[in-house]
C-alpha cells in the first residue's frame, strides 16, 4: 500500500459501510487485500470516534448556550416586569462614606432556605401523642360578647418531649384452680418464664441496668442515685450487679451460637488488649481476646497473654487465614494448629 485515503464520513457515504459483508467474499481476498481490509476498519473506527468527540463537544457548547441564554431572559424578564424595572441600578454606592466595592456587581442570589421537618416527619417511629388545648372557662366574642363556639380549626405545633423513668411494684397474683365436683386437685397458674425465676427485680429493670451500665457506661452506683431521685431509694447496688450475672447466664446460649459462627468462618481476624478485673480474681490484669469475622465476633477473658488462648480456638475452628497484628502468641497457635491439621488432613493456616 503506498499510502492511506481518508474516509470523509456523512450520511450519504456511511451506510454501505455498515452492511454485513458475506462470508464467501473473505475466502476469496489474498493476504495483502485482508491487511488492507483490516487498515481500512481501522481508519473508519478512529474516524468515528473522532467523529463522536466532536459531536459531543458540540452538544455540551449548545448546553452551555441553552443555559447562558436562559439566565439572560430572566434578567431581562426582571428588568422588564420587576418591581423595580422603572429605577435603573446606581452605578455607585458609598457606605460610611467610602466608596462600595460591590457596587455594580450582579446581587447573589440567597441560598434557599432550609426546610425544617416537623418532628414526626423525622422521627415516624416515634409514638405520636396529641394533646387537644381548650379554654378552661368560656370565651365572649370581643365583638357582641356573645360565647364562643369551637370552629373545629386548630393551630398546630410539634415538640419532642421525655417520660422520665418511673419504679414501681407490681403484684402478682397466680390464681389457683380446684375441682368443685370431687375437691381432690388444685393447680395454680404457671409463672411467666423469667430471666431469674423468683427475683425481686423484672426482666425489664435487670435489661435496663445491664445496658445503662455497659452500654451508656453509667456503673450501678449512680444508677441507684438516680433511683433515689425518681422515687425509689434503697436500691442495694450488689443486687442490682447479680443481676447482670444472671442476665449473662441467661443469653449464654447466645453466646456459644456467636462462638461458633464466627470460629465457621475461612478469614479470622484476631487481636487481644489489656483488661482490669476489678472482683473475683487475685490478679487484676487479664486480657480481652477477641476474633471476629464479617459477620460476627466472639471475645474471652483471660488471666494471661500466653498464645494457647489463640491455640486452643484456632485448633477447633475453620479458620485457613489469620489475620494479626506480629505478636508470637498468633504465629505460635497457627503453628500448632498446623500440626494438628495436618495429621488429620484439613488445610493448614
Amino acid at each position: 500500500m503506498s499510502g492511506k485515503r481518508e474516509i470523509t464520513l456523512n450520511k450519504e457515504n456511511t451506510d454501505f459501510l455498515f452492511e454485513p459483508v458475506p462470508l464467501e467474499m473473505f475466502q476469496t481476498l489474498t493476504q495483502e487485500q485482508l491487511i488492507q481490509y483490516i487498515h481500512g476498519l481501522q481508519d473508519m473506527n478512529r474516524q468515528i470516534l473522532q467523529h463522536n468527540k466532536d459531536l459531543k463537544r458540540r452538544a455540551e457548547e449548545l448546553e452551555d448556550r441553552a443555559v447562558l441564554l436562559g439566565d439572560q431572559f430572566i434578567v431581562m424578564k426582571h428588568q422588564v416586569f420587576g418591581k423595580s424595572s422603572e429605577k435603573a441600578p446606581a452605578p455607585e454606592t458609598s457606605v460610611g462614606g467610602d466608596l462600595d466595592p460591590a457596587a455594580g456587581e450582579p446581587a447573589q442570589k440567597k441560598p434557599p432556605r432550609k426546610r425544617v421537618r416537623l418532628p414526626s416527619l423525622r422521627y415516624p417511629n416515634a409514638p405520636l401523642i396529641e394533646r387537644d388545648i381548650l379554654f378552661q372557662d368560656p370565651v365572649a366574642c370581643r365583638c357582641c360578647n356573645k360565647p364562643l363556639a369551637d370552629s373545629g380549626m386548630t393551630e398546630d405545633r410539634e415538640f419532642i418531649t421525655k417520660i422520665p423513668a418511673q419504679f414501681y411494684v407490681v403484684r402478682e397474683k397466680r390464681h389457683k384452680y380446684r375441682c368443685a365436683h370431687c375437691h381432690g386437685d388444685l393447680t395454680t397458674a404457671p409463672a411467666p418464664p423469667q430471666i431469674k425465676p423468683g427475683s425481686a427485680f423484672s426482666d425489664d429493670l435487670i435489661v435496663d441496668v445491664a445496658v445503662s451500665k455497659f452500654c451508656d457506661l453509667i456503673p450501678i452506683e449512680r444508677q441507684v442515685k438516680m433511683a433515689e431521685r425518681l422515687g425509689l431509694p434503697g436500691l442495694p447496688p450488689q443486687s442490682l450487679i447479680e443481676t447482670t450475672h444472671y442476665l449473662a447466664d441467661f443469653l449464654s446460649p447466645v453466646y456459644e451460637k456467636l462462638k461458633q459462627e464466627t470460629l465457621a468462618s475461612r478469614v479470622l481476624h484476631a487481636d487481644e488488649t489489656p483488661h482490669r478485673m476489678l472482683e473475683g480474681d487475685q490478679t487484676s490484669h487479664w486480657y480481652f481476646w477477641g476474633f471476629s469475622s464479617q459477620r460476627s465476633a466472639y471475645f474471652e477473658a483471660h488471666p494471661t497473654r500466653s498464645g494457647d488462648v489463640a491455640s486452643k480456638l484456632i485448633q477447633g475452628s475453620a479458620c485457613e487465614v489469620l489475620v494479626s497484628d506480629v505478636f508470637s502468641g498468633y504465629k505460635k497457635a497457627a503453628r500448632e494448629a498446623n500440626v494438628i491439621r495436618e495429621q488429620t488432613g484439613r488445610p493448614k493456616v
